[in-house]
Order: C-alpha cells, then structure tokens, then sequence
C-alpha cells in the first residue's frame, strides 16, 4: 500500500496549474517562459496532445493549445494558452494572456544581443468528481457531487539571447492562494502552487554545415513542496530544402528521493524520465512525437507517455538576426 501511494505522488500531476514535461523541446519554450510571447521571428500556433499509460482508464492526459506573435512592427508581442489536464477524479482547465516586451542591446538586428520580459495572467478552475465515491462507506468529507474551484494568477519572467546562446528564468502560480475560493472541506486550498524555472543552452554548428546540436538545461522547483528536478536535454537538427529535420534527447531526474516499504525493509527511489523526441519542420508546419519512459524499478504501469505536437508558422518575416537560434530565427 505504501508502495502504492509513493508511485501516485511520483506520477501523478498535482493541481498547481498547467504541468511541466517536455513540451517545450519541441519549438514551444513559450508554454512555459512567457517572455517568449512574440520573440521569434514568425508567429506560432502549437498544439500538444499527451497521454499516459494507453489501455489504463482515467489515465492521465493533457491536451494544450498555445499562439503568440509580434505586434506589428513593435517590440512587443502577445500571446494566449489555453489547456485541459485530467488525471484521474481530478481535472482542472486553464486559460492565459499574455503580453511580452522585448529590448534589443545590439546596434542592428543582424547580431542578436536581446533581453525580453513577459507577462501572463490565467484564471484556472479545478474540479473533483465524487460522484463515483457514493458506493463508499460514509466519509463527511465526501459530498458525492463534482466540486470546482477557481483561482487567478500570473506568471513572469524574462528571457536573454546572444548569439546562438539563451537563458530563460520564471516563476510561476507567483500569487498565493488563501483558500477564499476553495470548498467548504478545504480541497481546493492551494496555498503555495509557485514553482521556479530556469533553463540555458546554446546552438554550436560548424561553419557551412548542414548539421547544428543543441545542448540545454532545465531546472525546477516546486516552492510549496521543497521538490525539485533537472532536466538535460541535447538536440540535433538536419537542414533540407524543404525545411529542417530534428531529434533528441531528454532525461528528467528527480533531486528528491521518497521512501516506500519494500518486502521487510524500506528502500528509496528518485523520479527518472528518459524522453527521445522527434520532429520536422515543413515549410510553415511543424510535426514532433516524444516518447517518456520512467526509469525507476518501481513503477505503477510499463507503459509509456505518448505527446504529439502539431505547429504552424504565419505572418513570419525575414530572418533578422546572423545567428543559430531556432527559436528566435
């Protein structure tokens, strides 16, 4: 039972907001830092769909719709997210605004030397399923309806470019939430979903090669929790007439462990995840799968987590800046 109730706080997502995997690999750091609103040279259009655990029902899956541009000719851009996570009894659906300005240090755009701050306001309702609990044995705390909640808060950050070079630092959920709108039984009450991210990498390609890696870091941390994990990640992509073929790697690792029983004794383990991933960009479309694969001894299913993510690219200009920059260029 121990056992049990370890593996659902390892995989389970709790309701702080929109969940962090490895969406923002493919072409979409803006649903998670957005100071990326507008910083690219086209505007975006992405859409994730990610599933757990095939064949398990109720098994999570999260489904996200994001686009973000420029406005005109300006340093500034916009940008909107909309999201539905579900895991189980628990649900929860999202919506974000945003607006970013970004601050050019170079003398021209050809070198891209650029600071840029976002930021974005979401209202998120929350909602539990009890309905399926009134078979139980009576529990005062279960009222056998579906119960929501609905919070407010924002997010900002900023993002640094030089070069091939990016940095990217944001604290999310930044309001605290003092229970006012949770339900009379105090399920709803969280009172601190802030999370902090910051994530680095640079592009390196050898002069007139076709072939360009990316390595790059992500660090999280979970301010109500006192988790935290590290992501890292190393990308390569291929150059085509017809646009850009690209794949990678990512590996998650928890930086906390948590203890569960094991037979007569009591043994530890840290969340692992191993995500190859997938994509090619075609003209204005984009296309990327990724695979997550737990690797822990003790799991609750073998099976894996599938995500796709579909994109489109419209209003884009000429490329600005001389540089190896992928999500900028």
């Amino acid at each position: 039972m121990l056992a049990f109730v370890f593996l659902l706080a390892q995989t389970a997502i709790s309701q702080e907001g929109m969940p962090i995997y490895s969406d923002y690999l493919t072409d979409n750091y803006y649903l998670i830092h957005p100071s990326m609103a507008g910083a690219a040279n086209c505007a975006k259009v992405r859409v994730t769909g990610r599933q757990q655990w095939f064949g398990d029902e109720d098994a999570p899956r999260l489904l996200t719709m994001s686009v973000n541009g420029r406005i005109g000719e300006s340093n500034s851009g916009v940008g909107a997210i909309f999201y539905s996570d579900k895991n189980g009894y628990h649900s929860q659906n999202g919506a974000y605004l945003t607006y970013a300005h970004h601050i050019m240090f170079s003398r021209s755009e050809v070198d891209l030397n650029m600071l840029s701050f976002g930021l974005s306001a979401g209202v998120l309702q929350y909602k539990l399923d009890e309905t399926a609990f009134t078979n139980e044995p009576f529990d005062p705390i279960i009222a056998g309806i579906e119960q929501s909640a609905t919070n407010f808060n924002i997010d900002f950050g900023f993002s640094y470019f030089l070069y091939n070079f990016y940095a990217h630092a944001t604290v999310k959920n930044m309001l605290k939430n003092d229970g006012v709108n949770s339900n009379a039984n105090g399920l709803f009450a969280y009172d601190n979903p802030r999370q902090f991210i910051l994530s680095a990498g640079n592009v390196f390609q050898k002069y007139g090669s076709e072939w360009s890696f990316e390595p790059s870091l992500m660090f999280l941390y979970k301010d109500g929790t006192k988790e935290s994990s590290i992501d890292v990640n190393a990308k390569a992509y291929k150059e085509f007439e017809f646009g850009k073929l690209w794949g990678g790697i990512s590996y998650r690792r928890s930086l906390d462990g948590a203890e569960f029983q094991d037979g007569q004794g009591v043994s530890s383990q840290k969340l692992q995840y191993i995500t190859p991933l997938l994509g090619i960009n075609y003209g204005q479309f984009m296309f990327a799968y990724t695979y997550s694969y737990q690797a822990n001894s003790v799991v609750y299913n073998n099976g894996g987590f599938h995500q796709i993510t579909l994109g489109y690219n419209f209003a884009c200009k000429k490329e600005r800046y001389h540089c190896n920059c992928p999500a900028v260029n």
